[in-house]
């Protein structure tokens, strides 16, 4: 493995994704830049590239916080420092790996020697390595909320917190924030989104000739790294002094009340929702500026932060995907390119320099529960061939009522089903296992009461020693994998059934969303079964393959049911501590052939022998009904639901969520 770094300027295309990198590299003030693409577009590449570039820094001799020592910290926690020539080194590159702790991002403190001894020993964590210099998440989406939370509120605040029982540790923590992500593995909550200061959307290029040119240049670097390295070091020179005189301009920059005006009427006509988006596009306006050596943010600056800092932020729902409408951005800078004294609003016409070219297509924000239901049924866009199948479109999402899985997991943080988690109330103690992280005071103190008077106790000190230390047991909520089983055949093929059954299990994707699950999809129509969607954190995948679901042919429960208990197999092995909650949509009707029923029956058994916590969403409808899904609920030890309860459940949420107090009433009379 070679240690030569891939250079920055050999990169293929990818322009918006470099000048983001730069423009953070100039002013990590930005907020950091969050990369969204597939797999295998050399973001992780770049964003090693990039540290390459950072000039050097000098650091205090011994610090393990890389203090400056023109000015040090005065809070360091290997201080105070004493004036002392520097120790010059390269800027620090830290990769967060997906799995990485709390304790190992913010450090951790040795809470026994703290009590016991009255000492802080504090093990810094990546944070401080990453201090002055880069900070890179890869698959950043994959991380849990809380530990994104705390990785963007020490951006934020370029300070990093140890606080456990009293004891507090605090350190300088500034860095260039870069997060990458693959949107089909899962969205990060449009709160989290919002965090980060710009973000970039790559594809790998269609265009052959580009695509060749990535294929040789990665050959040649790999059969000669140095020489490779070679041949763009004159460049990679250029550039680096490049940032380095943009960021002794950046000072010197002014941001002219036009342009100011200009930012906050687009921020406005996107309707984003506080302020960060309005502070983060004047601080990449200004960057902007410096880059390119001028001392005045103009309109391009404006529209190309727009275009950076605004996509993420307009994501409304959990189903949208990130977009911006460039005509809306070029009409709103051209109404305010005159400043508040045109009275119109509005500037000439010609003004700005004309709107730039599209960067590829757009989304638009439109999901598909914004679709009516009374559109014609559309051809089935689900690959495979064969003879396409009718499409229903979904009826509007509503709230649903929480269903949990028995007893207490141990799973990831989440908002569904109780287990013991790091949140959480305490609800009993335990000796430590491992590291001492969370103390329970009361248990360690009965636990050393009784031992005082033979360890030779005066009237001044409590004596602790490691047998007495015991540590909290939290009880929370967690996430949990969903895997919904649908039944896509003709007994259910009916287009104002399938419309609702779409609507609801939509509603419920929603609720797996905002509970933070894992979803999975299996359908069964015709002659089978197929996962449809294989468990994943991306709701928005889910919810593009229920739209697309055709309907029609027989009814293979069975194998719905039996492909089901495959795929749980198969994901207990990967994540054992993540407990299933199994969502059968269908009207219990079972054919292809006299034994289907009963093969359905068996399949169920399973299920339930398997102790898999299972909900059965009945959508038989009509005068007469036979009852199957309530029999199919029996065997799998489930509860049944109705499509009619479901809906007037929600509806009844919602009824209640919006109704107004006796109080509000009392003062509107």
């Amino acid at each position: 493995m070679t240690d030569v770094r891939y250079p920055f300027t050999a990169i293929v295309g990818m322009a918006d994704l470099r000048l983001g990198l730069l423009l953070n590299a100039v002013s990590p003030a930005v907020g950091g830049v969050l990369v969204r693409g597939e797999k295998g577009t050399a973001k992780s590449t770049m964003v090693r590239a990039l540290a390459g570039l950072l000039p050097s820094i000098d650091t205090v001799p011994g610090c393990r916080f890389s203090c400056d020592p023109a000015s040090p910290d005065q809070g360091c926690p290997d201080g105070p420092h004493a004036s002392v020539d520097g120790h010059r080194r390269p800027a620090h590159l830290v990769e967060l790996p997906v799995g990485v702790s709390e304790d190992r991002i913010v450090g951790s403190l040795d809470l026994e020697r703290a009590l016991a001894e009255g000492v802080k020993a504090y093990e810094p964590g990546l944070l401080a390595k990453a201090h002055r210099g880069v900070l890179y998440i890869d698959e950043v989406n994959l991380l849990q909320d809380h530990v994104v939370d705390l990785l963007l509120d020490a951006a934020a605040m370029g300070r990093s917190y140890v606080e456990r029982e009293g004891v507090s540790v605090r350190h300088a923590a500034r860095f260039l924030l870069v997060g990458t992500m693959n949107p089909e593995e899962g969205e990060l909550r449009p709160q989290l989104l919002d965090r980060f200061g710009l973000t970039v959307e790559i594809a790998a290029t269609r265009e052959p000739d580009e695509r060749a040119e990535v294929v040789r240049r990665r050959l040649a670097y790999d059969a000669d790294p140095d020489g490779f390295a070679a041949r763009f070091a004159a460049e990679e020179r250029e550039l680096a002094e490049r940032i380095t005189a943009a960021r002794e301009l950046l000072p010197s920059v002014v941001l002219t009340d036009v342009a100011l005006r200009q930012i906050t009427a687009v921020c406005a006509a996107f309707e984003v929702d506080g302020m960060r988006a309005d502070i983060v596009m004047a601080r990449t306006a200004i960057a902007l500026a410096a880059w390119e050596g001028r001392t005045e943010v103009n309109e391009q600056d404006v529209r190309k932060a727009a275009q950076l800092a605004l996509p993420h932020r307009r994501r409304r729902n959990p189903f949208d995907a990130p977009g911006l409408d460039e005509e809306q951005l070029d009409r709103t800078l051209d109404e305010h390119s005159e400043g508040p004294e045109d009275p119109d609003g509005g500037g000439p016409d010609g003004d700005g320099g004309g709107a730039p070219e599209p960067q590829g297509d757009a989304p638009d924000g439109s999901t598909a529960a914004e679709e009516p239901a009374g559109e014609p049924e559309l051809p089935s866009q689900a690959q495979g061939g064969g003879t396409k199948a009718p499409v229903a479109t979904a009826g509007e999402p509503y709230r649903t009522r929480l269903f949990k899985v028995p007893g207490t997991g141990k799973g990831a943080q989440g908002r569904r089903s109780p287990a013991e988690t790091d949140g959480g109330h305490t609800i009993r103690s335990r000796r430590p296992q491992g590291q001492l992280s969370r103390l329970h005071l009361s248990a360690t103190l009965q636990a050393a009461a009784p031992h005082q008077a033979a360890r030779g106790r005066d009237s001044r000190a409590l004596v602790l020693r490691k047998d007495d230390f015991r540590e909290q047991v939290r009880q929370g909520r967690e996430s949990n994998l969903v895997l919904f089983v649908v039944d896509a055949s003709g007994s259910m093929a009916a287009r104002q059934r399938m419309t609702a059954v779409k609507g609801a299990v939509l509603s419920l994707l929603m609720d797996a969303y905002q509970r933070r699950d894992k979803i999975g999809m299996i359908t069964f129509r015709g002659s089978g079964a197929e996962l449809a969607l294989p468990p994943t954190s991306s709701v928005e995948v889910g919810a593009a393959r229920l739209e697309q679901l055709p309907t029609g042919g027989r009814t293979p429960l069975a194998a719905g049911l039996l492909r089901a208990h495959e795929t749980l197999r198969v994901e207990r092995m990967r994540d054992p501590h993540r407990r299933p909650l199994l969502v059968v949509v269908t009207d219990g009707r079972a054919t292809g052939g006299k034994d289907a029923l009963p093969q359905a029956g068996r399949a169920a058994g399973l299920l339930a022998a398997q102790g898999v916590a299972s909900v059965v969403l009945d959508c038989e409808s009509g005068h007469v009904r036979l009852g199957l899904a309530h029999t199919l609920a029996a065997q799998l030890n489930a509860s049944a639901v109705t499509l009619d309860d479901l809906r007037a459940e929600g509806v009844a949420a919602l009824v209640h969520a919006h109704r107004p107090s006796s109080s509000s009433i009392r003062k509107a009379a």
